[in-house]
């Protein structure tokens, strides 16, 4: 059971994906983060005794923080930020805990350190798998995350000039790969293989490649997405709108897949 200002991974786990989800420090060491450098997903790396200098970054949220066994450093970095008015608690076992759970993990290399977001580059006028791959994004990669929305010809180019990665156009590594979309290719390169987000998968694919034999949502997403791009024009604000219902279909794909809804109760023969 977590102790004083602590939670499990399960707990962390369950954070993870929604809107109130906390801001997650990695604050192993050096070298035990060279034995394995990957994330918790949304986690950043920080240096233990640099915490505090993030107090602005975190703002009003809450804070995780991690190290390898969820001893010293991490219970030394989270009462650093609690003296800074944080919320701060840490991951019970940390690293090793996580792993032992087998909650996913993600290859740090393209991330950068807490504090810097990352930038991210698609085209215009989105309607499926680029309004799902950004709330993927924000939700288990990084909540920093920014989107550039341009034309399609000059997307290339804008990742080049900007530094941001593509998605979503051929030729690049975040796109469709045979009969998957872009929202499967980020699953695959960051290992977020979880039944949760496999099961909202087969509905983004579904809708996004037109194979509503997938999962009978498929057609549902197709509708209201088409339906919001035809609301808004202004990719941005469209995108807000997103975010909030792929927030919704991933509580349904994690805890409400199986509740169907009948009224007036036997009304079916």
């Amino acid at each position: 059971m977590p102790g004083f200002a602590s939670l499990s991974a399960a707990q962390l786990s369950r954070l993870i994906g929604t809107p109130d989800a906390p801001v997650i420090l990695d604050v192993r060491s050096d070298e035990d983060f060279a034995r394995d450098p990957r994330l918790v997903p949304t986690a950043r790396r920080a240096r233990h005794d640099q915490t505090v200098d993030l107090v602005r970054w975190i703002g009003t949220r809450s804070a995780v923080v991690l190290c390898d066994a969820g001893r010293k450093l991490s219970e030394g970095a989270a009462a650093l930020l609690r003296t800074a008015g944080i919320a701060a608690e840490i991951l019970d076992g940390g690293w090793q805990a996580w792993v032992a759970a087998g909650e996913p993990a993600l290859p740090a290399a393209p991330l950068p350190p807490a504090g810097r977001p990352t930038l991210w580059v698609t085209r215009h006028r989105p309607k499926i798998d680029r309004i799902a791959c950004p709330w993927l994004i924000r939700r288990f990669i990084d909540p920093e995350a920014r989107f550039l929305f341009v034309a399609p010809a000059e997307v290339p180019a804008v990742a080049e000039r900007f530094a941001a990665i593509p998605f979503d156009i051929e030729g690049v590594a975040f796109s469709h790969r045979g009969d998957l979309c872009s929202f499967d290719a980020l699953l695959d390169d960051f290992g977020l293989h979880t039944a949760p987000l496999d099961r909202l998968a087969r509905v983004v694919r579904g809708a996004d490649t037109d194979r509503h034999d997938l999962a009978p949502e498929a057609a549902g997403l197709l509708a209201i997405s088409v339906g919001l791009s035809r609301q808004f024009r202004d990719d941005l604000a469209q995108l807000a709108t997103g975010i909030t219902l792929y927030d919704a279909l991933y509580r349904w794909a994690r805890d409400g897949y199986e509740e169907g809804h009948d009224w007036p109760a036997g009304r079916r023969q």
